[in-house]
């Protein structure tokens, strides 16, 4: 198969949305109908006992919800599809905002009984500063919810989207019948069986005709009738060009628990989806039909697997082919790294692969070279931009609580530190060290993966900091500047690439500190020009 083909065939997305909208479960779905897994197992349900494949931390599973996102590839109808399957819990975010800038497309999920909620205006938020192209999938019709015409205003005027229905739930809750197939003209017909793999169609191609009223009842049938003929009326018709620009969302319905509506979804989306596209760098645009390889590095993870001290990188190829055993540049050392067994994944299951195209992600083994946003290319100094560092909103203390294991300590919190989870700050005046992160949830899931994976204990002490800014400054040797770092040298550290970065205690302090020093800028996030 020639290069162009295999670009052709590749397609590369993230889920997201609020907790608990149903994500990982729909990943899973989707998953099965590319006969990537036998069942799927949801994140939360006792009837299902497998535990459902793409969350693979041992706390994932505890608490049921996803903590880092994960990568899954299965093929459908001969296309290559890569799944990002990101954390929809706010704590996390930051893992799902990189994510944003390794895929093509998205699919947004709503909880039909919540609606349109914060987190999803986030995120949703970031992927229309990008123009990524969007689906939204109504999630969960199998319970009572809302009016389809009042989600279809409510994801309109909250979160900014063109919307067209290319499908539409006959009932809801208790009431549900099935979903009429707008983008197909077929009926399918709700058994409230999930057991059942795969459901059958009917094709209806008349919504006019009496075979309608025979399936699903008069009132039903006639209540459909109304409502397609306003979707019809309402809604602009679905145009391809405008969903790749980013300025028209179709949506459809149906419940990944019980695997409804699911194909629809998939079957529509391998039709529509964009190829790989070209990435913008610091230097030019990038295509993907480019033969020298370019790509990388949105993730690092560390200890996929307990037994092995191990860190995997995450990289995203942009242009031209990856090669097994192949030298490439890593452009911020400077230096060519070969890798002997880069992984392709499927959740936790790992196979190497000897060559891998634009839009895939391949995962490669790591001993601390790279950071968050470090270009791999074949020779070319090419830095793509676009993963930031967030300035944190909370701050602790971190201490050893066990003195023996402080050598333990220290790796585990700078191999987690590499991974992006949090950022390690070290005060100046007295050499404490401070770990600020952008949601509470995560100093658990610290303690936690110390404990689990490094065996080392840590306690941690509150820190009263508003923000942590990053200072920057003209003239290192000037008086302000030296009086400034007199003044406030109990709230001044260094982050880990020994930037000097300003701990303000409050925003009045932060107000008060620019205005007495005007030549010194502060930062809220580490790229700063």
């Amino acid at each position: 198969m020639s290069f162009i083909k295999e670009i052709n065939r590749r397609r590369t997305f993230g889920i997201i949305s609020h907790p608990d909208a149903g994500k990982t479960t729909l990943t899973e779905k989707l998953l099965l109908f590319g006969g990537a897994i036998q069942e799927a197992g949801a994140v939360k349900s006792n009837k299902i006992k497998k535990g459902a494949t793409s969350d693979f931390m041992e706390i994932e599973r505890q608490r049921g919800i996803s903590v880092a996102t994960s990568v899954l590839a299965f093929e459908y109808d001969g296309i290559k599809i890569n799944i990002l399957d990101t954390p929809g819990h706010k704590d996390f975010a930051e893992d799902t905002f990189r994510t944003l800038t390794a895929v093509d497309s998205v699919i947004v999920v709503i909880d039909v009984a919540k609606g349109v909620e914060e987190q999803t205006e986030k995120l949703v938020e970031v992927c229309r500063m990008r123009n990524i192209p969007m689906i939204v999938f109504i999630n969960k019709l199998d319970r009572e919810g809302k009016d389809a015409f009042d989600l279809l205003d409510e994801v309109e005027q909250k979160l900014g989207l063109r919307v067209t229905p290319l499908s539409f739930p006959i009932g809801m809750g208790y009431d549900f019948k099935g979903i009429y197939n707008i983008w197909e003209n077929n009926i399918n017909l709700f058994s409230g069986n999930s057991r059942k793999d795969i459901e059958e169609t009917i094709e209806v191609n008349d919504i006019t005709s009496s075979d309608l009223n025979t399936l699903i009842g008069d009132k039903a049938a006639n209540t459909l009738r109304d409502e397609i003929e306003l979707v019809k009326g309402i809604y602009p018709k679905f145009n391809k060009e405008q969903y790749l620009n980013g300025d028209l969302q179709p949506v459809f319905f149906g419940s990944a628990l019980n695997n409804f509506g699911v194909r629809e979804l998939l079957d529509c989306f391998v039709e529509i989806a964009p190829k790989p596209r070209p990435k913008q760098s610091e230097e030019r645009l990038i295509k993907p039909e480019e033969d020298k390889f370019t790509g990388f590095v949105f993730k690092i993870h560390a200890n996929m697997d307990p037994n092995h001290r191990n860190r995997l990188a995450f990289v995203k190829i942009v242009s031209g082919e990856f090669k097994r055993n192949t030298p490439y540049l890593h452009v911020r050392h400077n230096k060519k790294l070969k890798f002997s067994s880069p992984n392709a994944f499927f959740a936790e299951k790992k196979e190497i692969v000897d060559i891998s195209y634009p839009g895939d992600i391949v995962g490669l083994q790591d001993t601390g070279n790279f950071k968050i946003g470090d270009t791999l290319t074949e020779g070319e100094i090419i830095n793509y931009k676009g993963v930031p560092s967030f300035s944190p909103e909370h701050f602790r203390y971190i201490n050893n609580a066990d003195p023996m294991k402080a050598k333990q300590l220290y790796k585990g919190i700078d191999q987690l530190m590499d991974e992006g989870v949090a950022q390690l700050f070290t005060l100046d005046y007295n050499g404490r060290k401070v770990i600020g992160t952008v949601g509470a949830l995560q100093y658990e899931v610290i303690q936690y993966r110390l404990e689990h994976e490094y065996g080392a204990k840590c306690t941690y002490e509150n820190l009263n900091v508003h923000k942590a800014c990053w200072v920057q400054t003209d003239n290192e040797k000037s008086e302000e500047f030296k009086e400034f770092l007199r003044v406030k040298q109990r709230y001044l550290a260094r982050d880990k690439q020994n930037q000097l970065v300003f701990l303000a205690d409050s925003m009045f302090s932060l107000q008060m500190t620019q205005q007495k020093y005007p030549s010194i800028t502060f930062h809220m996030t580490s790229e700063f020009e």
